[in-house]
């Protein structure tokens, strides 16, 4: 008799399904409290901002998985792929979770100019979760030079957008500077 081993896949899709069923039960609002679901809002200051599918903030969870990739490779590249995905979900669902904490919202309210982010709604969650799948998928099949041309090219469009970013989001968040959260709001 062989014994069958857990797929990663499967652990993947299971991380995604507990964070979401989390999410909902500490009351995050499963979609929009505007009533539907859009593909693409892209509008930040704005009570609809994270509550749909993707939106500018979409960038930042696929460049995770670039992240997550590169790392997962430099300390774990022993371990098969699909675990690392497995591994690197985990971490996405745990920041996703702790994202949408009390605390955490309270703190971007408090130090960034999103004075109006209530947290994601759940189909957001699902959504960020699954983009820093593709992020991961895509740094497997792309050379390093253009994971690290993605990393910088979404940074600096999302800056130039909307004056925010990955690194901006996480400077702000850790360390908040008054000069970039005025650049921010436009002053």
């Amino acid at each position: 008799m062989t014994r069958r081993s857990v797929s990663p896949y499967l652990v993947t899709a299971l991380t995604i399904l507990a964070a979401a069923l989390y999410l909902l039960w500490i009351g995050r609002e499963p979609i929009c409290k505007c009533g539907y679901v859009k593909l693409w809002h892209g509008q930040t200051m704005s009570a609809e901002n994270s509550q749909h599918i993707s939106d500018w903030y979409t960038p930042s969870h696929l460049l995770h998985g670039l992240i997550f990739y590169a790392l997962l490779w430099l300390v774990a590249r022993r371990i098969p792929c699909g675990w690392r995905l497995a591994i690197a979900t985990l971490i996405e669902a745990a920041w996703e979770i702790v994202e949408n904490s009390d605390a955490v919202i309270e703190r971007y309210r408090a130090v960034t100019i999103s004075l109006d982010y209530y947290g994601d709604s759940v189909v957001n969650s699902v959504a960020d979760m699954m983009a820093m799948v593709g992020g991961f998928f895509l740094a497997r099949w792309l050379p390093v030079w253009a994971s690290v041309a993605l990393v910088i090219g979404f940074e600096l469009l999302t800056a130039w957008v909307i004056r925010d970013g990955l690194a901006l989001n996480v400077l702000m968040l850790l360390y908040p500077l008054d000069a970039v959260r005025d650049w921010q709001a436009g002053l």
